[in-house]
């Protein structure tokens, strides 16, 4: 007999503790998507887990009425990794930010995405390291004046949907803080793919460095400066969706305008579920002001799962010789007795 779950609501995801964010910070916004989101995958409290690893974002699993760890600066994806094995019917989220997530925890992040462990990835994208006041990050600009470049950052920026996808990774999205409505969405779908799901939010601080993505969220502005992806769909995009997308000769994109004798047959047409990744990395490649960029769903394709293959190992392996004894394996092989 078949027992249905009690229906969850955004508030049954709280928890009890202060949020203690400065106050219009960008993740408020993305906390509350959250809350919304979970109730409608149908999921009990006690089979998700939230991990962090340091920074702003990374009091996340404090706000959240479920399991979390917050845990090592970097190394939320080792600590995720070992939830998920442990516990494979967990749901897993990375809450992560910017210099956590692609500074000192660059090489776990790369490595828990090309593993295609089925994990949520969400990285929190402020351009600033905003929890130690304002330092420059490996996400901001060029010629960035910040605390610790007072004359400009000289550091060749790193595109987190670049890096995700040269790792091969299965889901790879984009949203913004504000725009609540495609953020739910975006995390939505994240949630339901079998796999490593990565997405990137663009999320303000506005304490040490405010308006950073205005461009892409500021009603008036953004209808020029970004691309919302359809799967299937052409890539248009402006105030009247008067312009549009197409590759040139060389194989480049290139923005042209819809009333110029130009047709929807002749734009760059979107597919998520695209094996290549090449069209997935130039859409990842398309930065303002020079193009608008994407938002949605870059890459949604389907690739072996990491923990649901080392279960199958471990399942042939007791299938050929047995459950196994711990003790027996203790005092196995080569033994001594320290005095």
């Amino acid at each position: 007999m078949s027992t249905l779950l009690p229906q969850l609501s955004a508030k049954d995801f709280a928890s009890d503790q202060e949020i203690r964010w400065c106050p219009r910070c960008g993740d408020y916004s993305i906390l509350a998507q959250m809350k919304k989101v979970l109730p409608e995958l149908g999921i009990p409290r006690e089979k998700v887990c939230f991990v962090s690893g340091i920074g702003c974002s990374s009091r996340f699993p404090y706000y959240m009425n479920t399991y979390g760890f917050h845990s090592i600066h970097g190394r939320a994806p080792a600590v995720a990794s070992g939830v998920k094995l442990a516990n494979p019917e967990m749901q897993v989220w990375i809450i992560t930010g910017d210099g956590d997530g692609l500074s000192i925890g660059g090489n776990h992040l790369m490595h828990i995405i090309r593993r295609n462990l089925d994990v949520n990835i969400i990285l929190f994208n402020n351009q600033i390291y905003g929890l130690t006041k304002g330092q420059y990050s490996p996400t901001s600009p060029l010629g960035a004046k910040t605390k610790s470049t007072p004359y400009g950052s000289v550091d060749n920026p790193l595109n987190p949907l670049s890096v995700a996808i040269g790792c091969e990774a299965s889901f790879v999205a984009r949203s913004v803080d504000v725009d609540i409505k495609h953020l739910a969405e975006v995390l939505q779908r994240a949630a339901e793919h079998k796999g490593t799901s990565f997405v990137e939010v663009y999320q303000d601080c506005n304490v040490f460095n405010t308006g950073a993505f205005s461009y892409a969220s500021k009603k008036g502005e953004k209808e020029n400066n970004v691309v919302y992806l359809e799967h299937g769909k052409p890539l248009r995009f402006g105030k009247n969706n008067e312009k549009g997308i197409r590759l040139n000769s060389h194989g480049r994109p290139e923005v042209v305008e819809m009333n110029s004798g130009i047709s929807e047959d002749d734009l760059l047409f979107h597919d998520e579920n695209a094996e290549d990744p090449s069209l997935a990395f130039l859409l990842a490649q398309m930065r303002y002001p020079e193009f608008p960029e994407p938002l949605g769903i870059l890459r949604s394709v389907t690739r072996p799962i990491y923990d649901e293959e080392v279960r199958k190992q471990v399942e042939r392996a007791k299938e050929k010789l047995g459950p196994g004894d711990l003790e027996e394996l203790f005092n196995s092989g080569d033994t001594w007795t320290v005095t």
